[in-house]
């Protein structure tokens, strides 16, 4: 996906999810709540919505329902190939994004800031290219209950083992049906994922995790002030 780990870089010839584009289109699974977090807190809008990392374009319907109209970008060529039809797309990197500064109304984020090690600098990224008073949404992994140090192979009992503040780049996981253990991924321990947030000068509004009973997803959404301080009404939640 967009920004995701690559084998040589972010230039070079092949996204890792390249290899798992098939398997990840015909079997993965979206997460309980997923939908319905990314439907809470982007709300109901006009205009171009901006999916970063957008993959196959899974929650482009989502956010049509809302009223926007959903565009994506995505670093893996046979994700976007999926996505072609459901969405319009490009192939971008998401520390880089095509678009002019103040030019967006809404952007989301839906699963990927464990692909990005650079995520800091998508955000910032994300409040050059929002319009005063744009809305952003991301939705991820949570930082607490669920990464390499999270056993969760029995839902009633979830273990946390150490690790949580080691956020290097590893397949570990608990289970071998998931992408992490395809792919790879980073972990943000909380403190750092929200500080990434106001350090690139978008102010946290609400908040949200999955429905499970501890929870595998957390999300957010901010905001870019307007000048003066003023903002545009938020949508309803």
């Amino acid at each position: 996906m967009l920004g995701h780990a690559v084998h040589a870089s972010v230039d070079g010839v092949k996204a890792a999810y390249d290899e798992i584009a098939d398997w990840y289109e015909r079997e993965f699974q979206p997460l309980p709540g997923l939908y319905r977090q990314l439907g809470d807190l982007l709300g109901s809008g006009t205009g171009l919505c901006l999916e970063i990392g957008c993959g196959t374009g899974a929650h482009a319907e989502t956010v049509r329902s809302l009223g926007w109209t959903p565009i994506g970008l995505d670093l893996s060529t046979k994700m976007l190939g999926y996505a072609n039809g459901r969405l319009p797309v490009a192939r971008a990197n998401a520390e880089h994004l095509p678009f002019a500064d103040d030019s967006l109304p809404a952007v989301v984020s839906v699963m990927v800031h464990t692909d990005m090690p650079g995520y800091p600098a998508v955000l910032r990224e994300v409040r050059r290219v929002l319009r005063p008073g744009g809305v952003f949404v991301h939705v991820g992994v949570h930082p607490c209950f669920c990464g390499h140090f999270a056993d969760r192979a029995d839902p009633a009992s979830i273990v946390i083992t150490p690790g949580y503040h080691d956020g290097s780049w590893t397949k570990k996981s608990w289970t071998d049906q998931g992408v992490r253990n395809r792919v790879g991924a980073a972990h943000w321990p909380a403190h750092q994922l929200l500080n990434a947030f106001p350090e690139a000068g978008l102010t946290l509004e609400r908040f949200g995790e999955g429905d499970e009973p501890t929870p595998i997803t957390f999300s957010v959404r901010a905001r870019k002030q307007c000048t003066g301080g003023h903002r545009e009404p938020v949508a309803a939640a």
